[in-house]
């Protein structure tokens, strides 16, 4: 197990902001895990995993825990057991490249196995939570290994009782996928289907789906190697029906995803840019210029000058629509 003093997380946040820890403790296997969790007990712990949904603003008195557990084994009948340390992307790559569909749309979302069953991730009208199984995990409270089903994990938008009553509880080390083994595309959801038009692919496999939705990605999202960000800042809002119907009679154009009856979400890039942030900065944090929804270090930023920043942005959405838009990221 890695063990060190006086840390910098700079590489374990994607925004690029410069904060240490005062001890870090990488766990490379459930043993590991569970001396890692004897370590902590009665001292302020924190779990981080790539850092791609986590925003710092100070130096953290404390441990910081990290997964190195590495692995993709198939289990047979479409079940993939991961490493909570592989980076997500490459299991979606595994199973595209394996036959094994329904990642696909949530190819090159940053960040590791093990947050990907925290966060629920999400993109393209496809979330994790409908392709996990299991969560194995050891129990900071008693040192025991235990088994998670997807069940008792109470999944929602980009939630999950890991970031609730269970928050720094678990020690995250595999993850079961089930996969279908019937290819199933998604291609309704955002511009996938007129960049397959476009493209001339009538008949898409989940080879040409993926790289589809790696090169959108790539077009609108920045890279955090050269300009530090988190993707995706906000959470999308989901309204009222009757506010929904109210501000569609002002904005006739506006887009919007039916939940149910009772609820519609409302994309908060677009409110973000109808409020005339995009490609606005506030000192050193910005608003990406392709990508109202995220939040870009534009060197040198803290992390109370992106908090500064979303709080500006949240003001404004707020005073305009009415609608309260929270971060997706955890700001520590």
């Amino acid at each position: 197990m890695r063990d060190a003093k006086d840390y910098n997380l700079l590489k374990h946040n994607t925004f690029g902001i410069d904060a240490k820890c005062s001890r870090f403790l990488e766990y490379a296997s459930e043993e590991e895990a569970q001396q890692a969790a004897r370590l902590v007990q009665g001292a302020p712990y924190m779990i981080v995993g790539s850092g791609s949904n986590l925003l710092l603003t100070r130096d953290f008195n404390g441990t910081v825990l990290h997964s190195a557990v590495k692995g993709i084994e198939p289990l047979g009948e479409g079940r993939v057991r991961c490493g909570s340390g592989e980076l997500w992307d490459d299991v979606v790559a595994w199973c595209v490249g394996h036959r094994l569909y329904g990642a696909e749309n949530l190819s090159l979302i940053p960040g590791e196995v093990g947050a990907s069953a925290v966060q629920n991730i999400g993109a393209y009208g496809v979330e994790v939570k409908d392709l996990i199984e299991s969560v194995e995990a050891v129990d900071i409270t008693t040192g025991r290994q235990c088994l998670i089903s997807a069940g008792e994990c109470a999944y929602g938008y980009r939630d999950s009782r890991f970031k609730h009553e269970w928050k720094n509880r678990f020690l995250i080390t595999r993850v079961t996928y089930r996969l279908s083994l019937t290819e199933r595309l998604n291609t309704a959801y955002g511009n996938i289907a007129a960049e397959l038009e476009r493209r001339a692919i009538l008949q898409p496999t989940a080879e040409q789906l993926r790289q589809v939705i790696i090169d959108i990605r790539r077009a609108k999202l920045p890279d955090p190697q050269v300009t530090g960000n988190a993707g995706s800042f906000f959470m999308n809002p989901v309204v009222s029906r009757s506010h929904f119907e109210q501000l569609l009679a002002d904005y006739p154009d506006m887009p919007h995803y039916y939940i149910n009856k009772e609820r519609e979400k409302i994309p908060a890039a677009w409110l973000i840019d109808q409020c005339g942030w995009r490609g606005r900065a506030l000192g050193r944090a910005g608003v990406h210029d392709r990508q109202a929804l995220v939040l870009v270090n534009r060197g040198g930023a803290t992390g109370d000058d992106i908090v500064a920043l979303c709080r500006a942005i949240q003001r404004d959405v707020l005073a305009k629509f009415g609608i309260a838009i929270h971060p997706e990221v955890n700001i520590v």
